[in-house]
């Protein structure tokens, strides 16, 4: 048995889905960066296990009961399911809740009733279903996206199409922590593997991990945390940019004028993954500058990894750019060791050319002359190098499609003038 399940986006900082437990309806966050099933409210005829739990997020926690229930999920049926059960209060909202979607080895739940009794929604869900293949799928839509207008899909067991190519791109091993809760979805990006938007490798030789970034891909994660080196890399001369501490928001961020256009790729086991400009300067607009005009956020915040084991989280602005398949492997509860290793694989979703014309077209509101001067070399480079071939390829992929995704991979190149980065 395999399912899909479809997310609603909400404005690009959180994407959930449906679930029932004992009949009632729950509008849950997927958050391939936790591993418990959290819900807000009271679960009716909901089971007591006398026992409770508390994860600790990021940013606030979820504490209470942990209470065990029968679980509707995307086409599956589970019985018994533990979760944590967290009372109404004024930061959760009734009917809200969280799906942890990561290693079953990092479960709180698991941890306070054991193995068995505390196992996660997918360990549950791999081991009754044995014809169910051990892995799931992440596509995330983007809100505002002028060209695709999907809001997002969650598959277990079974990939997205056109998108079946995934399956064919490298295997990245998860990278291991012998740390209790502190196993997650990490891989090892490759050795300087950031390209910044003046089209130079970004240097990554500082890490935990040698020379390679330890990466954490988390979908419950609105803006990715990189180290301050790399966001002042790439926000840091830009004209009208600042490092600015903004209410609410813990540490500086970058804030920068909104109709800035950068690109910036991060690369896996060689494969070039450009991230489209409406996710490198986002739309959540900051404080006004001293000319009166908006500022928005740069996605990339910087972050201080002090001692936590990786070096960068990468959450839904990364995301957008990257369909995510997850391998469980031996990580699902009771698996045996011929199963083999978890690994991730990413297929690159966002071509240049295409993301430049939806730039234009929702921060310029397609007047392409207003575009900041030192970004105009993206176009000979996205547009002029390669538009027929794309375009090509576009008609041959959309022609052979009825689904309602349709992209390109193996995009150019592109990024700022050598003017400007040696300024």
């Amino acid at each position: 048995m395999m399912g899909t399940l479809d997310l609603s986006n909400d404005r690009n900082v959180q994407y959930q889905a449906n679930i029932t437990l004992s009949g009632q309806q729950f509008n849950v966050i997927i958050d391939t960066g936790s591993s418990d099933l959290t819900v807000t409210g009271t679960v009716p005829g909901a089971k007591d296990t006398s026992k409770t739990a508390e994860v600790t997020y990021d940013v606030g926690t979820t504490q209470g009961p942990i209470k065990t229930a029968t679980l509707e999920f995307g086409g599956y049926t589970v019985e018994d399911l533990a979760f944590i059960e967290q009372p109404v209060d004024s930061t959760h909202q009734e009917g809200g809740g969280i799906m942890g979607l990561g290693p079953g080895n990092s479960s709180e739940v698991r941890y306070v009733l054991g193995q068995g009794a505390g196992d996660t929604v997918l360990d549950r869900i791999f081991r009754q279903n044995t014809t169910t293949p051990n892995f799931i799928t992440i596509l995330l839509g983007r809100a505002g996206d002028p060209s695709d207008t999907f809001t997002g899909d969650l598959t277990i067991g079974e990939v997205v199409q056109p998108f079946g190519n995934i399956t064919q791109q490298p295997k990245l091993p998860v990278t291991q922590t012998a740390l209790r809760g502190g196993q997650h979805w990490t891989a090892l990006l490759d050795p300087n593997g950031i390209v910044g938007p003046d089209g130079q490798r970004i240097n990554t030789t500082k890490t935990t991990s040698g020379n390679r970034y330890n990466v954490v891909f988390d979908s419950g994660y609105s803006f990715p945390q990189v180290p301050k080196d790399i966001a002042d890399a790439i926000y840091g001369r830009v004209p009208g940019a600042t490092l600015t501490t903004v209410k609410g928001i813990a540490g500086d961020v970058w804030v920068l004028p909104c109709t800035t256009e950068l690109n910036v790729t991060f690369v896996f086991s060689g494969v070039q993954f450009p991230i489209h400009p409406l996710d490198t300067v986002t739309n959540a607009q900051g404080l006004f500058d001293k000319h009166g005009n908006p500022t928005c956020f740069g996605a990339f915040q910087p972050y201080p990894f002090d001692a936590v084991g990786f070096d960068i989280i990468l959450g839904m602005s990364f995301l957008r750019n990257a369909y995510i398949l997850i391998n469980f492997g031996d990580f699902v509860d009771g698996a045996p060791a011929k199963v083999g290793d978890p690994y991730v694989q990413l297929l690159p979703l966002t071509n240049p050319a295409e993301a430049h014309a939806d730039f234009v077209k929702v921060r310029l509101h397609g007047a392409n002359g207003g575009l900041q001067k030192y970004l105009l070399p993206i176009i000979l480079c996205s547009v002029l190098g390669g538009l027929i071939l794309l375009w090509l390829v576009a008609y041959a992929l959309c022609g052979r499609s009825s689904k309602k995704y349709c992209r390109l991979h193996n995009p150019a190149q592109a990024g700022l003038p050598g003017s400007l980065a040696n300024s």
